[in-house]
């Protein structure tokens, strides 16, 4: 399966997945225009489009592609996805014949209460919920549910390719180095994003292995986390922990 990530609105990325026979799938389009581009550039049929969670920027262009390639639009049970014309939820798999492929469903409340992911084909298609180097803001959810979401993604196999919806990881390498600046990786992680960005290519996807290795949000039971929270009044436990550093975010200018 080709993965490619096409950027979209401010810093969107729109995940489309294709197999030799040129059959593809998209993932939250939030707009219509760049998927077009990319279907006729590259020879593509689209067959279905799966969105993660409600958001405009993630679901915007989605009925316009239902409506113009006839494709079915696979989203969570949530009635602000009107476009939505199969619902699927946690546990269910979902098998695809055009492209050949399946993928898990999981339900990870956090960003939203309804927000889920794909997973499968070796790839995690997580919207909002799991950034590189970062994670959601917590515009729904509880710090208990979405550290709970987050450590089902994080027991995925380490080669998994995390395909997230936002751009992001510069700024928030620019957070984790606060938490945890003697982190070998967290540096080798920020110099490959450099390079990237220099050359105006995506620093998306990431490797789930790589993430457990820099991801602040990943590592709440790490030593040098558990010291940052320490010294921040909040060690007590991983949800605690995982609160204070996702409030930290929350306010982070640099």
């Amino acid at each position: 399966m080709h993965v490619v990530p096409l950027p979209a609105l401010a810093d969107n990325y729109i995940w489309l997945l294709h197999d030799d026979s040129r059959q593809a799938i998209v993932v939250d389009p939030g707009e219509a225009a760049p998927v077009e581009a990319a279907l006729q550039s590259r020879g593509l049929t689209l067959r279905a489009v799966l969105l993660t969670h409600h958001h405009a920027d993630h679901i915007g262009g989605a009925g316009r592609l239902r409506d113009t390639y006839d494709v079915p639009v696979y989203a969570p049970n949530d009635a602000r996805i009107d476009v939505a014309t199969h619902r699927v939820a946690d546990g269910e798999i979902l098998r695809l014949q055009y492209p050949s492929a399946h993928f898990e469903i999981i339900a990870v409340p956090g960003h939203t209460l309804t927000h889920i992911v794909y997973a499968g084909e070796g790839v995690l298609l997580c919207g909002d919920t799991l950034f590189s180097l970062g994670c959601g803001r917590l515009f729904e959810g509880t710090p208990t549910q979405m550290l709970s979401s987050l450590q089902r993604l994080a027991s995925l196999p380490g080669d998994t390719l995390v395909c997230c919806g936002h751009e992001y990881t510069a700024a928030n390498g620019r957070f984790a180095q606060t938490i945890e600046p003697e982190n070998a990786a967290l540096k080798q992680r920020l110099d490959e994003v450099a390079r990237l960005r220099a050359d105006h290519r995506p620093s998306l996807p990431a490797t789930l292995s790589s993430e457990l290795a820099c991801n602040p949000f990943l590592r709440v039971d790490s030593a040098n986390v558990i010291e940052w929270c320490r010294q921040h009044g909040a060690a007590n436990d991983s949800v605690a922990r995982f609160a204070a550093l996702r409030s930290a975010k929350d306010v982070f200018r640099a």
